[in-house]
C-alpha cells in the first residue's frame, strides 16, 4: 500500500468517526484508592441519561457489559441490569497503577462498557480519576546520614541533606523536615524546587572548632501532610573536618540534553565541568550521582568520577521513561559537595510495532466467536483498539481488514474500532470466517501488525426433536439387578450439527433410581425394584437438541413391575396369646390368626396349618379361626402351646411360623377338698386348763381352681357335745380365713367330754360357690383316761345324723341306776355279738372277696390294693403319688333349716364325679380327679398309719344323677378311716334319689382297735349318710380284717402312710 492509499484510508476513518460520534460516549468518575469491595462509584444508566423509547422493541433486556482486555484484572464492577458501578475485591493502588507519572500528579484508570442490545447499542469509555490517600510514609534512603563540614565554614553556610522519598502526592507527600535533638551550632532550612520537591539544607549557625568537638550527632525527622500525618526519622551525623577554604563550583548548575532512545550502551550523554580554588589535594574534584535520583535512573546511566562524563549504562526506552533527571555531586574530599542537575530527554524513533487489542463483546469459545446465521446487521462483535508507543507520526495507526468479508470496522474513539456485521449471514453458504485485522503506523518504513478474529456461523435451530411414538410400554420382574437396561429410546432432529445432536434426560416426574444415557438414550434402572412398594411407574423422557436456544420434546414411559414370590407370609404378631374359659364348648372360637403376604396373585394365597397341636386344635382355612378339638380342664392343663405354619402359593413357596399359646381361664368347677383333718374319725385333746383364745386345732382345705374360685372361707355350721347331756354353749370358734379353731371361753365342768364340730368350707366362686363339710372332734378333758370309751363316743358321733343331738335322750344323774342295768344288758349282748362277729369274719374271707377283686379290676381304681401289691410297689421303688391321688369323692348333702334352730336337718346322698354320669362311669379312674396340689405340698397321709378296715364294693351305673345344690362331706383316705358296711346277706335298697346302690359288700364283727387311741396327731375319716335313722352296728364291721389286709395300724404320731394306696368310697346303706 502506497502513501496515497494510506492517506485515503485515514480520511475515511476520520469521516466515520464523525458519523459514529453519537454511538460513542465518555464519562469521568473519581474514586479514592484503597477502597473496600462494593463501594458504589456511580450509576451509568442515570449518568448517561438512557431513556428507552417504548416503541423500540428490544431483542433482549438492557445490558451493560464491560469490555475487558484479555487477562486484565477488573478493578471495578458494572451491574449488567442497572449500570451501577462498584469497586471489586481487587483494591485500587494508585502508586502501582500509575508508577512513573509522578510529575503529572494525576492517575487514571479506563474501561469501555458496551450498552446492549444492538437496537440501543453505544460504547461508553469511562475514566476513573484515582485520588491519592495517605497510605505511604516518607522514608530516608538510609537510616544514618553522614555529612562532612570544614571547621572554617562561615556562619549561614548551607549544606544539602539527602531528602526522603514519599510515593504519595499532593498534600500527602513530603511537607516538612525538622531536627530532633538539635544543637546550637546547626539549623535546618527547606528549599522547594520548581517541580514542587522539598529539599532539606543544614545551616551553620556558629563558628566550628574541630579541636573542641569534631562530631555532632542529631536526628532529622520528615513528615507528610496527611491526616493523620505519617513520618520517619534518620540519624544525622556531622563530622568537622580540617580547614578547606574552597569547595568545587559547577560550570553549569543545570543542564538539559536530548538523547535518542536507541542510543547504544556506552554512548556519551553529557560531560560536567567543575573548578576548585584550593591547591593540592584540596583541589582534586570527584563526581558522583546523588542518592536522590531513582534506582531506575542509576541503572540506565553512569558517571565517571574524575571527568564527570555521563554515559548510557543500559538500553533506553522512551516509551517506558521519556525523561531522566540526574543529580550530580562534585566534592573535593573535605568541603561540602556542590550540586548540578542534568535532565536527559529521550527522543523517539519508530521502533515500536502497532499493537492490536481485541475485546470481545460477544463471548468467545476457545478463541472463536459463534454467531447465529440470523444475526442482524450492525451486530457488534468486538472492540478493536490499536496503539503505537511511538510519538508523533510514528504513533499514528491505520486499521482495516485485508479482504472482503460481511463484516466491517467502525471507528468509535481515537484508535478504537467496532467490528460488526455488514451483510446478512448464511450458514449454508459459509459456516466460518477468519477475519484478518491489520494495523499500520506512519513510520518510514511503516511498521504494521495483524490479528485474526475467528467467527463461526451457527445453524439456526428451528426443528423440534421427534419420537416415533407418544408412549412406551415396559415391564420388568422385581428384584432386578442394578443397572439393568430397559430400552433404547431414540428421537430424530431435522437440523444439522449441534442442532441435530440430541441429549436425553429424564423428566422432572421421574422417580429416583432410573437413569438414561444422555447420548445413546439407553434407559436403565439403577436400583432393585420392589413391586410391594410400587407396582407401576410413569414418567417422561425428554429429548433436547444442542441448539443455543434448544428445542425439546418428550415421550411417556409406563413401566409395570412384575411380582416375584419374594415375601414370606407375615403374621401380625410373632406370638399369639389367647385366653379361653375352661368350659368353652367343643369347636368353639379360641381366636383369630391374622397373616398377610405383600406379594400378589398366587404368591399371596396363604395356607395355615397347625404343626404340633393338630390333635387338640384345628384352624379354619377360610376364616383363620382356631377352634378346639377337645374340651378344656384347667386343672389338668392350664395352657397349650403350638406353632402355626403359614405357606404361600408361590413357586417356590415361602413359609413363616408363629407361636400360639392358649391359656385356659379357670371356671369354678372344683369343690374345696379338706386336707386337715385327713379323717373324720379322729379327735384332739383339749385340756381344761387351756386359756381362752388359744388355738386348739385347725382345718385346712384346698381348691383346684384359681383366683376367687380358690378363695376359701371356713365356718362352724353346728356343734354337739357327744359325751354329756347338755347342749353346747358356743365354746369354740373358727377363723374364716385361716381355719384355726380357738377356745372362746374358759372350760367348765359341764364342757368336759367329746365335742363334735361340723365345719363347712365354701369358695368364693362365681356365679355359684361350691362347698364341703368335715367333722372335727375335740375331747375336752385333762387326759385321755379311757381310749375305749372315747372310741365308743366317736362311734356314736358317726352314727348320729348331723341334724340330731346325741343328748336328745338325756339321762339325768338320778337315773344312774337305770344306766347300770343297761350296761349289764349290753355286756350280755356283747357276748352274742362276738359270736356273730366271728361268723361274719369267716364268711368275709370266702368267695365274695374274690368276686369283688375281679370287679375292681374292671372299674379302674374301685378295688383296694392288697398288702401284697403294696409290697411289690415298695420293691420297685416307685415315686410316691401326690396327695391329689389320695383324695376321695364326695357325699353331697341337701341342706334345709328345721324349725328348731339348735339343730340342722341335713339329707345326704352320694355325689359322684360328673364323668360317672356318662356311659363309662364304671370305668372311671378316681385317681385322675383334678387337684391343685403343688409339687411341694405335704403328703398328709405320711403323718399316720391306721388299722382301719378296707371293705370293697362295686357301684353300678343305672340312671343319670340329677344335679343338686349341695354341701360336701369329704371322704378322706381309708388308711385312716373307720369303715362300716352292710352284711353281705342283707339287701340294701335306696329310698333316696341316689341311683347307685351297694351291689355287694361284706364285713364282719364290730369296731376293734389295735391299741389304745391317743390324742389326735392326724385326722381319721369316716363317711356316713345322715338320712339313716341308725348306722351299722359294730357287728357289721371288720376292723381286724381291714387291719390285716391293709397292713395298717393305729398310731398316734407314727410312720408316714404310703401315698400309693388306693382310695375307696365308703357307702352307708339305708335302713
Amino acid at each position: 500500500m502506497d502513501l496515497a492509499s494510506q492517506a485515503q484510508v485515514l480520511l475515511l476513518v476520520s469521516v466515520s468517526c464523525l458519523v459514529m460520534s453519537c454511538l460513542a460516549q465518555e464519562r469521568d468518575y473519581t474514586v479514592k484508592e484503597e477502597q473496600p469491595e462494593n463501594v458504589r462509584i456511580g450509576n451509568l444508566r442515570r449518568d448517561l441519561d438512557l431513556n428507552l423509547d417504548p416503541a423500540v422493541r428490544l431483542s433482549s433486556p438492557l445490558q451493560f457489559k464491560p469490555v475487558y482486555k484479555t487477562g486484565d484484572v477488573p478493578l471495578v464492577r458494572v451491574e449488567a441490569g442497572t449500570g451501577e458501578i462498584f469497586t471489586t475485591n481487587h483494591r485500587i493502588d494508585r502508586e502501582k497503577l500509575c508508577s512513573g507519572v509522578f510529575a503529572e500528579k494525576r492517575c487514571y484508570y479506563e474501561i469501555e462498557v458496551a450498552v446492549l442490545p444492538d437496537e440501543i447499542f453505544r460504547l461508553v469509555k469511562i475514566r476513573f480519576l484515582i485520588e491519592d490517600v495517605n497510605d505511604n510514609a516518607p522514608l530516608f534512603q538510609s537510616t544514618v546520614i553522614n555529612i562532612s563540614i570544614p571547621e572554617n565554614t562561615a556562619i549561614n553556610t548551607r549544606y544539602p541533606v539527602p531528602s526522603a522519598f514519599d510515593p504519595d502526592v499532593g498534600i500527602n507527600g513530603i511537607q516538612h523536615y525538622q531536627l530532633v535533638k538539635s544543637v546550637s551550632e546547626f539549623g535546618l532550612d527547606i528549599i522547594e524546587t520548581p517541580e514542587g520537591d522539598k529539599w532539606p539544607q543544614l545551616i551553620v549557625q556558629q563558628n566550628l572548632d574541630r579541636e573542641l568537638k569534631d562530631t555532632f550527632v542529631m536526628k532529622i525527622k520528615v513528615e507528610d501532610g496527611g491526616n493523620p500525618p505519617k513520618s520517619s526519622t534518620a540519624i544525622l551525623q556531622v563530622t568537622i573536618s580540617d580547614v578547606n577554604d574552597n569547595r568545587p563550583i559547577f560550570k553549569d548548575g543545570e543542564l538539559e540534553v536530548s538523547v535518542p532512545e536507541n542510543a547504544s550502551v556506552g554512548a556519551s550523554v553529557a560531560q560536567l565541568h567543575a573548578t576548585d580554588a584550593d591547591l593540592g589535594s584540596n583541589a582534586q574534584i570527584h563526581f558522583s550521582f546523588s542518592n536522590q535520583i531513582s534506582a531506575a535512573t542509576k541503572r540506565h546511566f553512569a558517571i565517571d568520577g574524575s571527568s564527570g562524563t555521563i554515559t548510557v549504562k543500559q538500553p533506553l526506552d522512551r516509551e517506558v521513561t521519556p525523561v531522566h533527571k540526574l543529580i550530580v555531586l562534585a566534592s573535593d574530599g573535605s568541603s561540602a559537595p556542590s550540586r548540578a542537575t542534568v535532565t536527559v530527554n529521550l527522543t523517539d524513533v519508530n521502533d515500536n510495532v502497532p499493537s492490536i487489542d481485541i475485546r470481545y463483546i460477544i463471548n468467545q469459545v476457545n478463541g472463536t466467536v459463534l454467531l447465529s446465521e440470523n444475526a442482524p446487521l450492525n451486530n457488534k462483535i468486538a472492540l478493536i483498539t490499536v496503539t503505537d508507543k511511538d510519538a508523533d507520526l510514528y504513533g499514528k495507526v491505520a486499521c482495516y481488514t485485508d479482504h472482503d468479508v460481511p463484516f466491517r470496522l467502525k471507528p468509535v474513539f481515537n484508535d478504537q474500532f467496532l467490528l460488526e456485521t455488514a451483510a446478512p449471514l448464511d450458514y449454508e453458504t459459509k459456516r466460518e470466517y477468519a477475519i484478518k485485522i491489520v494495523a499500520s503506523d506512519r513510520g518510514t518504513p511503516p511498521l504494521n501488525t495483524s490479528a485474526m478474529v475467528l467467527i463461526k456461523i451457527k445453524d439456526e435451530n428451528d426443528n423440534v426433536p421427534l419420537f416415533p411414538q407418544p408412549e412406551i410400554q415396559l415391564s420388568i420382574p422385581e428384584n432386578n439387578d442394578p443397572s439393568t437396561q430397559l430400552i433404547k429410546i431414540s428421537a430424530t432432529d431435522a437440523d444439522s450439527g449441534h442442532n441435530a445432536e440430541l441429549i436425553y434426560t429424564l423428566g422432572p416426574d421421574a422417580p429416583d433410581g432410573f437413569n438414561i444415557d444422555r447420548r445413546t438414550g439407553i434407559l436403565s434402572v439403577g436400583k432393585r425394584l420392589d413391586r410391594e412398594k410400587q407396582e407401576r411407574y410413569s414418567f417422561t423422557v425428554v429429548a433436547r437438541d444442542n441448539g443455543s436456544t434448544s428445542l425439546q420434546s418428550n415421550v411417556t414411559v409406563r413401566l409395570i413391575v412384575q411380582d416375584l414370590n419374594d415375601n414370606s407370609p407375615a403374621f401380625t404378631h410373632p406370638e399369639y396369646n389367647f385366653y379361653v374359659p375352661e368350659n368353652l364348648p367343643l369347636y368353639g372360637t379360641v381366636g383369630l390368626i391374622t397373616v398377610t403376604d405383600a406379594d400378589a396373585g398366587d404368591n399371596a394365597v396363604i395356607t395355615l396349618s397347625i404343626l404340633n397341636g393338630k390333635d387338640n386344635f384345628l384352624i379354619d382355612p377360610v376364616t383363620s379361626v382356631i377352634k378346639p378339638n377337645i374340651t378344656f380342664d384347667r386343672e389338668q392343663q392350664s395352657s397349650y402351646t403350638f406353632m402355626v405354619k403359614a405357606v404361600d402359593g408361590g413357586q417356590p413357596p415361602t413359609t413363616s411360623y408363629a407361636k400360639v399359646t392358649i391359656n385356659v381361664v379357670d371356671v369354678n368347677d372344683n369343690r374345696p377338698v379338706f386336707v386337715i383333718p385327713s379323717s373324720n374319725y379322729s379327735y384332739d385333746l383339749v385340756q381344761t386348763s387351756t386359756n381362752p383364745g388359744a388355738v386348739v386345732t385347725r382345718v385346712f382345705a384346698i381348691d383346684n381352681d384359681t383366683g376367687m374360685n380358690a378363695e376359701l372361707h371356713y365356718s362352724i355350721i353346728s356343734s354337739i357335745i357327744i359325751t354329756s347331756r347338755v347342749s353346747p354353749r358356743g365354746l369354740f370358734a373358727i377363723d374364716q380365713a385361716t381355719g384355726n379353731i380357738t377356745l372362746q371361753e374358759r372350760v367348765v365342768t359341764a364342757d368336759q367330754g367329746l365335742h363334735r364340730l361340723v365345719i363347712r368350707v365354701k369358695d368364693l366362686g362365681q356365679p355359684e360357690s361350691l362347698q364341703a363339710i368335715a367333722l372335727i372332734h375335740l375331747f375336752v378333758n385333762d387326759t385321755v383316761y379311757n381310749a375305749t370309751y372315747i372310741q365308743e363316743q366317736l362311734r356314736k358321733s358317726m352314727e348320729t345324723p348331723l341334724d340330731r343331738n346325741i343328748g336328745d335322750n338325756e339321762v339325768t344323774p338320778q337315773a344312774s341306776g337305770y344306766v347300770i342295768v343297761v350296761i349289764a344288758i349290753i355286756a350280755g349282748t356283747m357276748t352274742v355279738i362276738l359270736v356273730i362277729f366271728v361268723t361274719a369274719l369267716v364268711r368275709c374271707r370266702q368267695t365274695p372277696r374274690h368276686k369283688v377283686v375281679q370287679k375292681g379290676k374292671q372299674s379302674g381304681e374301685w378295688v383296694s390294693p392288697n398288702q401284697e401289691n403294696r409290697q411289690i410297689k415298695k420293691k420297685k421303688k416307685k415315686k410316691k403319688r401326690s396327695p391329689k391321688s389320695l383324695l376321695l369323692n364326695f357325699v353331697t348333702i341337701d341342706e334345709s333349716k328345721p324349725d328348731d334352730p339348735a339343730h340342722e336337718h341335713i339329707n345326704g346322698t352320694l355325689d359322684l364325679p360328673v364323668e360317672l354320669e356318662e356311659q363309662t362311669m364304671g370305668k372311671y379312674n378316681w385317681a385322675t380327679t383334678p387337684t391343685t396340689f403343688k409339687p411341694d405340698s405335704p403328703d398328709l397321709a405320711k403323718h399316720y398309719k391306721s388299722a382301719s378296715p378296707q371293705p370293697t364294693f362295686q357301684i353300678k351305673p343305672e340312671t343319670p344323677v340329677a344335679p343338686k345344690k349341695h354341701h360336701v362331706i369329704q371322704e378322706l383316705p381309708l388308711d385312716n378311716t373307720f369303715v362300716v358296711g352292710c352284711d353281705s346277706l342283707s339287701k340294701c335298697s335306696s329310698t333316696s334319689s341316689d341311683p347307685y346302690s351297694v351291689s355287694e359288700c361284706s364285713c364282719q364283727g364290730g369296731f376293734k382297735t389295735a391299741g389304745q387311741i391317743t390324742t389326735r396327731q392326724v385326722i381319721h375319716d369316716f363317711l356316713f349318710k345322715p338320712t339313716h335313722t341308725s348306722l351299722l352296728s359294730e357287728s357289721n364291721c371288720c376292723p381286724q380284717r381291714g387291719a390285716a389286709e391293709g397292713g395298717g395300724r393305729w398310731h398316734g404320731a407314727g410312720e408316714l402312710s404310703r401315698t400309693d394306696r388306693r382310695v375307696y368310697v365308703n357307702v352307708i346303706c339305708n335302713e
